[in-house]
């Protein structure tokens, strides 16, 4: 289809790379691009550092460890529309909740996902919100299969907690931050429902990510080719960026 002129309902006619040299002179798509590299960068780097620290305190022995380890994982368990619809009611600039509770500390209210300067991160708060709990689940078995042996080592030489983390328990956990951030970024790469519910690419074009660039381009405007076309180019991305992922987590793995 990448390769024909077809508007939906239409004939298709052969146009050979016509569609992708489109592409190299299209603004919008270029935007959208960098918009979703913007996104996705965000929505792992967020979790990956909350949820690394989410890890690292429930791991150790605290009260109501089990209850709160569960509570902290509701939020994955949520379907993307039902949390788009709820966060867009706390975003709200009148009603929302969120900028009540800034009122309550003296701070302006926010336009957040109606305003182009702060939709996109907006949208990264919904993110790491839903998806901090993933990572913290993947650290915390990687925290649980460690060995206690270097601990023990490193309390008898009178090593730091700081000391104990940088040099034993962050190369330990690096493969499993390694796994979440392939997951994650793959994920965050093609979030689609959250993004169209919330804002279906608005204010203007501002939130327009790849995803919903090409979701307007064949379902909006029903050019299929040109929309074929984009999907080609962005599945090449995704291979790209998801081998090279892989090969940095065969880097990072080890063995006992």
């Amino acid at each position: 289809m990448s390769v024909n002129e077809w508007t939906l309902g239409g004939s298709q006619h052969f146009v050979a790379w016509d569609n992708y040299a489109r592409l190299a002179h299209d603004t919008r798509f270029w935007l959208s691009l960098l918009r979703t590299v913007i996104y996705t960068t965000a929505s792992v780097v967020a979790p990956l550092i909350l949820g690394t620290v989410a890890a690292l305190v429930f791991h150790a022995e605290v009260p109501f460890r089990g209850a709160l380890r569960g509570i902290f994982v509701m939020p994955m368990m949520a379907t993307p529309v039902a949390i788009a619809l709820v966060w867009t009611m706390m975003f709200h600039p009148q009603l929302g909740v969120l900028n009540y509770l800034l009122s309550l500390v003296g701070l302006p209210a926010q336009a957040w996902i109606f305003d182009q300067d702060t939709v996109i991160a907006s949208l990264v708060v919904v993110e790491t919100w839903q998806w901090t709990p993933l990572v913290m689940l993947i650290v915390l078995g990687g925290l649980a299969a460690a060995p206690t042996e270097p601990y023990e080592s490193a309390e008898i030489d009178g090593a730091s907690r700081w000391q104990q983390f940088r040099y034993i328990t962050y190369p330990m956990i690096l493969p499993f931050m390694m796994i979440a951030v392939v997951i994650r970024t793959i994920d965050a790469l093609k979030s689609f429902d959250i993004i169209y519910a919330m804002t279906q690419g608005g204010p203007g074009t501002a939130s327009e990510t790849i995803n919903i660039y090409l979701y307007n381009v064949a379902f909006s405007y029903y050019d299929i080719g040109y929309g074929s076309a984009i999907a080609v180019v962005f599945f090449i991305v995704i291979i790209t960026l998801s081998l090279a992922l892989l090969w940095l987590r065969q880097r990072s793995q080890w063995s006992l």
